[in-house]
């Protein structure tokens, strides 16, 4: 076979695959067999031998507490993203904590400690040997993966061997894949369903620009969770429980075998029969009948699945609402993803889009035909097209009081840059540090912490001299770097954010319906927080001011001032904002001659005469 320098990857949950050009065309690399599909799986032996692939996957029911699947799911999270998961994972998970708080996902796997980068590398490194091991890749990652999961994947390429050119959204790659970067313009839905994540995306084109309009997604939601269903119909009957199924790593893998080859032939036929024989297993389970067996139709798999479904078409409703478009403004509706076999799921996107969608290619294979293109777009030149995707949820700072300052909001077209200055809140402060979240609420406290660095080497100056300028940078890859620069001093700060931990779908489904839901609560919160941090700046101030003027002012001026400063402190201790407006207003009206004679007194000092004096020198 060809040796190609350059691939696209398509890194999946179940399933992981190679494609390359060749003529102009994307072809997927096969073994000896004509197999294209890598199992997504690993398997250790004692003696230090690990198996990749199809030989890991066959080893699984035989020895699975060395065997591990769907690594993709573990990619960018914590032990607490996971709290749903670890039943069904027959593996210890340990998060051990890095320095500067950084926690790493591990799985232990007899003994042995590995993050998901690592296991990750392994399959990658399988991929890339079948391909002739190719130097450079393009991998293919869920549109809505956050920025944690994409790092991570990039980190996986990097220890697997491979320049990673470009990390693309999966459903950019299957549109590539079907040439529709060639039909002139229109609008593309592509409806990805896989062994692990969802993702609807909303793409336009024109004029050789391929742009993200919208994407929502879940990336705990695909066929994995239809065999869970399956094994939550199976267990009941067979009478033990999951949790007791998962201290059990053999009954576990014969439970997801059986269930994964009954979804499989459901596709097919309009019932399976699902057989779990424990007869040739080396341990006793008195509880349990040697051998299960029962027929599932397809009208019950169906009923088992549709929440699920329900769940995707949600998805693309809203990110048919997200693009400003409805469902007649859609031209092309493209499917993707082993899942999308599924005879049901075919009839509900094609009920909801009210058209016929794309599956003239192979679903399992058509994102890493896209990667395939998109790789040799990069490195060939041959073809003039622009890939334009989005952020899929804002990203700001934290500001006084645990404000969220939005800095770049979801759906921002990448690559993108945003700057906004600030200022120091204190007198003599000579550092900043900056809090970076994700997330649709107003406050920190409801958004998801990323990551933070420090900027030090400002002059010592007064509180709101500083200036200080903070640039939000999302590259091609959805990959964030924040940087920092206070202007007076050039004193200069960047981070390339590596996210304390990562997001669930439902977490940021959750992020940002309750930012819709809550929306006035959170932004009443937030102006209170804001006319709070005014009115001690304001009184701040005017102490100040007293010191270096009042001895000027009137008697009936100072007797002002100070009973607007005492409405003005019981009003911020309150949490009415009307007051507290009004509070504010009267402070600034009755210190405005105190504020005269402080610009008087500056003037006089700095120019030699008094702001009249200086004005009339000028005339």
């Amino acid at each position: 076979m060809t040796h190609p320098s350059v691939v696209g990857i398509d890194l999946g949950t179940t399933f992981s695959l190679a494609a390359y050009v060749e003529n102009g065309r994307p072809v997927v690399v096969r073994d000896v067999k004509g197999v294209a599909l890598i199992p997504s799986a690993i398997s250790f032996h004692d003696d230090g031998t690990v198996l990749v692939g199809t030989a890991a996957r066959d080893r699984a029911l035989s020895d699975p507490e060395h065997t591990i699947f769907s690594v993709k799911r573990l990619m960018g999270r914590t032990l607490k993203d996971l709290e749903r998961e670890l039943k069904l994972i027959p593996h210890q998970i340990v998060e051990r904590e890095m320095e500067g708080g950084r926690k790493v996902l591990r799985v232990d796997i007899a003994g042995h400690e590995h993050t998901p980068e690592e296991l990750s590398a392994l399959i990658l490194a399988e991929v890339r040997k079948r391909a002739g091991n190719p130097t450079k890749a393009v991998i293919t990652v869920p549109a809505y993966f956050d920025d944690s999961q994409r790092q991570a994947t990039r980190d996986a390429g990097r220890i697997a061997g491979l320049d990673v050119l470009r990390i693309v959204n999966e459903p950019t790659a299957a549109a590539l894949a079907y040439g529709l970067d060639r039909r002139g313009s229109g609008t593309i839905v592509v409806y990805d369903l896989g062994g692990g994540t969802f993702d609807c995306s909303i793409l336009s084109l024109s004029e050789g620009v391929f742009k993200v309009l919208s994407t929502k997604g879940d990336t705990f939601l695909g066929g994995d969770d239809f065999d869970r269903a399956i094994m939550g119909v199976v267990v009941k009957e067979m009478g033990v429980d999951l949790d007791g199924a998962a201290r059990d790593p053999e009954l576990l893998q014969h439970l997801r075998d059986a269930a994964e080859r009954c979804k499989i032939a459901l596709s097919s036929a309009e019932s399976a029969d699902l057989v779990v024989d424990l007869s040739k297993s080396l341990r006793e389970r008195p509880a349990l009948l040697p051998r299960y067996q029962r027929t599932f139709t397809r009208t019950e798999f169906e009923a088992l699945i549709g929440p699920y479904i329900d769940r995707s078409i949600d998805q693309c409703r809203s990110a048919l609402r997200d693009a400003g478009l409805t469902i007649a403004g859609v031209d092309e509706v493209v499917l993707v993803g082993g899942s999308t076999r599924i005879p049901y799921v075919r009839q509900r996107v094609t009920e909801f889009f009210k058209k016929t969608p794309h599956t003239d290619l192979n679903p399992d294979e058509v994102v890493a035909l896209g990667a395939a293109v998109q790789a040799d777009i990069l490195t060939s030149g041959r073809r003039d097209l622009l890939l334009l995707d989005v952020v899929p949820l804002s990203l700001g700072l934290e500001t006084l009081g645990g404000v969220v300052d939005k800095v770049i909001h979801r759906n921002t077209t990448v690559p993108c840059r945003a700057t906004t200055r600030y200022t120091t809140a204190a007198d003599n402060q000579t550092a900043i540090l900056i809090n970076i979240y994700q997330g649709e609420r107003e406050l920190t406290r409801d958004c998801r912490f990323l990551g933070t660095f420090k900027l030090s080497g400002i002059p010592p100056m007064p509180a709101q001299f500083a200036q200080v300028d903070v640039t939000f940078l999302v590259d091609q890859n959805g990959l964030l770097t924040v940087s920092a620069t206070e202007h007076r001093s050039g004193a200069q700060a960047r981070v390339t954010v590596q996210p304390a931990h990562g997001l669930t779908g439902d977490e940021v489904e959750a992020l940002v319906a309750e930012s819709i839901d809550n929306a006035r609560a959170d932004f009443t919160a937030r102006r209170l927080i804001e006319l709070r941090n005014k009115a001690e700046t304001d009184l701040r101030h005017t102490e100040k001011a007293l010191a270096l003027a009042g001895d000027r002012l009137e008697a009936r001026q100072k007797e002002a001032i100070a009973a607007a400063t005492v409405e003005l402190r019981s009003a911020t201790a309150g949490t009415d904002l009307p007051t507290l407006q009004r509070a504010i207003d009267v402070f600034s009206e009755v210190t405005n001659p105190l504020a005269h004679l402080v610009m008087n007194e500056v003037l006089r000092k700095t120019l030699g005469g008094t702001a009249a004096d200086a004005l009339g020198e000028k005339m």
